[in-house]
């Protein structure tokens, strides 16, 4: 039997069986959508890390690599999420946790808005779980996408068929477990990611010589593929190969470093700062996961993909295959099956954090604040794992588009939450003066211009208008409309002197 066949297997097994026995323990929302609060800072650290880092970090990132080298968009993204994690734990984490549970023991982001600024219109949470809805479709897709590229890579099988085995393990082991579940696999996943794209990068240049030997072997393919400030076209299907394409340009160095912005907004990635045990271990937890949760996989994957250019022979049809090709060249099937289940993880761990955020949206925000205000928990709990069966089929319907770039997916929708709550939730917990109305307008001015900034025709990345004008939105509007009452401005102080 195919040892990379068993490998997946066992894992799939472990990740399930994981799934059951959190069943168990799953017996309020709470429990479901925040583990009740009770996360340590390994498994905080390690779920924040593989929960933000999705197929696009082993299928995405190593293809962009693979295709431009250090230029074009690979370096300056990966220097760009690395500031801006670094900023999100050191400043975000530690508040948001105090002022989640302060604030009425918010458990999702809609909520924690709507008890923030006491309101009742019910506005704040309405408007915010439906860009949090429509924008993880096209995550969750984009994880679904990636999980299908890596069955046909590996075992050669239709792509609609390994699309629907994908989505059935991923939603098996939410539905059950929750959070908890969610959370515990994460922490699995992330250091197997870690570990695959550590020992698969320090390998790959023992080989080649070194960084000397990689650059010098890039130079003889194109110069361009060294040169952090120039762009490389990658045409395969045209039969031309690793062109040299002039310089990015300062429109593409800004894009790419915008990336960092986005982890001010993206709701799977708080949730984990809200559902960790204590905020005096939020430094601890800081410490892991950019340690050893973002500094290694982020730049080990730049490394994984150059390292393609220089293995391969034939170049490859598709640029994001290349770690599932190169391990399989490289390693012996056992070791090759063990760090293709870290792609499997690396997806996993995305898509089941992106369902149980949906799925929290549509319970807590929309069923019990809508249509069923006395719901017992029992009953929440299992509407929420009905979301992630509804949330997770429209998603599939999004990916059966076999042409679908897992790196363009995650692009739009890293764009759409950050710009959408990314100022949001800056100024929500560091601006006094901050009110409802300006929330609301700048969650509503994020959104729409992430939807709307492509029709403009400009290159620059959605995240950066979108985060401005959203920006001035939430200033202006907590400015010239109704202010925010004495009771909330005392509440934040408190909570700012925590």
């Amino acid at each position: 039997m195919d040892p990379i066949l068993i490998t997946f297997v066992a894992y799939l097994a472990l990740m399930l069986t994981i799934g059951i026995i959190t069943y168990r323990k799953t017996n309020t929302l709470s429990d479901y959508v925040l583990g009740g609060r009770k996360l340590g800072s390994w498994v905080t650290a390690f779920s924040a890390a593989a929960s933000d880092f999705s197929g696009w970090l082993l299928i995405g990132l190593p293809g962009a690599a693979y295709a431009a080298g250090f230029g074009q968009w690979s370096l300056w993204i990966a220097v760009g999420l690395a500031v801006g994690a670094a900023i999100n734990w050191t400043y975000v984490a530690k508040r948001l946790r105090v002022y989640t549970e302060y604030s009425n023991d918010s458990i999702t982001l809609p909520e924690f808005f709507e008890n923030r600024f006491r309101d009742r219109s019910n506005l704040l949470r309405l408007i915010s779980a439906v860009f949090i809805l429509a924008f993880f479709l096209f995550y969750t897709a984009s994880g679904l996408v990636s999980g299908a590229k890596l069955f046909q890579g590996t075992f050669d099988v239709d792509y609609h068929f390994a699309l629907i085995i994908g989505a059935l393990i991923i939603v098996g082991y939410t539905f059950l477990g929750g959070f908890i579940a969610v959370s515990y696999t994460d922490f699995i996943q992330g250091v197997l990611m870690s570990t695959a794209l550590l020992f698969t990068s320090i390998y790959g240049l023992i080989q080649v010589g070194g960084f000397g030997g990689l650059f010098e072997q890039l130079s003889a393919v194109n110069g361009s593929l060294v040169d952090g400030f120039a762009a490389t076209s990658y045409n395969q299907p045209e039969g031309i190969i690793w062109e040299a394409a002039g310089p990015i340009g300062f429109v593409g160095i800004i894009s790419a470093l915008a990336w960092g912005l986005g982890y001010f907004g993206q709701p799977h990635i708080l949730a984990r700062f809200m559902a960790i045990r204590s905020h005096q271990e939020v430094r601890k937890a800081r410490l892991i996961s950019i340690s050893l949760g973002l500094v290694i996989p982020l730049y080990g994957a730049l490394i994984v993909g150059m390292l393609g250019i220089v293995t391969f022979d034939q170049p490859l049809a598709d640029s994001e295959q290349v770690f599932i090709q190169l391990v399989q060249v490289v390693y012996d099937p056992w070791i090759a099956g063990a760090l293709l289940a870290a792609v499997l993880a690396a997806i996993m761990s995305t898509v089941d954090s992106q369902l149980l955020v949906s799925s929290s949206a549509l319970s807590e925000d929309f069923y019990r604040k809508y249509f069923r205000k006395n719901a017992s928990d029992k009953e929440l709990v299992w509407v929420g794992r009905l979301s992630v069966l509804v949330i997770a089929i429209i998603a599939l319907l999004i990916a059966w588009n076999e042409t679908s770039s897992v790196l363009d997916l995650v692009s739009y929708a890293w764009a759409g939450f950050g710009a959408t709550f990314g100022p949001a939730v800056l100024f929500s917990l560091f601006w006094r003066n901050t009110s409802r109305n300006g929330v609301l307008a700048g969650i509503i001015v994020g959104g729409v211009t992430v939807f709307t900034w492509q029709y403009t025709g400009s290159a620059l990345y959605e995240m950066v208008p979108g985060f401005v004008f959203s920006s001035i939105a939430i200033i202006i509007f907590s400015f010239v409309g109704q202010k925010s009452s004495d009771e909330v401005k005392e509440e934040y102080d408190k909570v700012a002197g925590a």
